[in-house]
């Protein structure tokens, strides 16, 4: 089960998250997972603690500082109203601290979902410990990122059915990322935005979250150890 666990983002204003670990005692890759817009929910937690399963040492940042909410319109306002620089900080925090971390390898990846798969790319071209990126259905406003930064390998994951992270946006951040000498790779699949969420029936697809999270663990572990 992930525990709550304090650590310093990288401007040393304090921060806190969940904190997962692995059942192996070895030493094991770090990973960042970043929210999506509803905040830190118990699907968050739930993610943190499957991959923790995956055999990775997982934290995930608390962006919004302990608020949550079910309400797309306050979700919405909270993801609105985020300071975006804060939160990369905090974000550039969690992979500091799990880059020195004991319990890891030293090497870190991100993971990002909704919201998350946004600061999960722009975290790639601002945060140099990172060494592996798997955003899911998420893509930073024009401007909020420059991808000719981009050092880490990113495989990104997208729904065919989405109004909001379209193949051609992302087809947009692959261009800019492979012109600036990095790997990026996308895959798309047959289900709406936010096809991984277990807890919103309506949108929620098994077999894909599987196809999904099966590549991203085993592209992560490919870079990272």
């Amino acid at each position: 089960m992930s525990e709550h666990a304090t650590f310093s983002a990288k401007s040393g204003a304090p921060a806190s998250g969940e904190l997962a670990l692995p059942k192996s005692g070895d030493r094991a890759p770090g990973l960042v997972l970043v929210q999506e817009w509803w905040g830190i929910t118990p699907h968050i937690k739930d993610l943190a603690d499957r991959l923790a399963a995956e055999g990775f040492v997982v934290l995930a940042p608390d962006l919004y500082h302990g608020k949550t909410t079910k309400d797309p319109a306050e979700a919405g306002k909270m993801m609105t109203e985020l300071d975006g620089k804060r939160a990369i900080d905090e974000i550039a925090g969690a992979a500091s601290f799990l880059a020195g971390d004991p319990r890891t390898n030293g090497k870190v990846g991100i993971i990002g979902f909704c919201m998350g798969g946004a600061y999960s790319l722009a975290a790639a071209c601002f945060v140099p410990e990172i060494s592996a990126v798997a955003p899911f259905y998420g893509v930073p406003p024009e401007g909020n990122a420059d991808f000719s930064k981009v050092k880490a390998p990113i495989q990104m994951h997208v729904a065919k059915h989405d109004d909001w992270v379209t193949e051609d946006k992302v087809k947009a951040v692959q261009d800019q990322v492979r012109a600036a000498g990095a790997e990026m790779n996308y895959f798309v699949y047959d289900a709406h935005h936010a096809f991984v969420n277990d807890t919103r029936p309506e949108v929620y697809s098994p077999d894909k979250t599987k196809e999904a999270l099966g590549r991203a663990v085993q592209f992560l572990h490919q870079h990272l150890g």
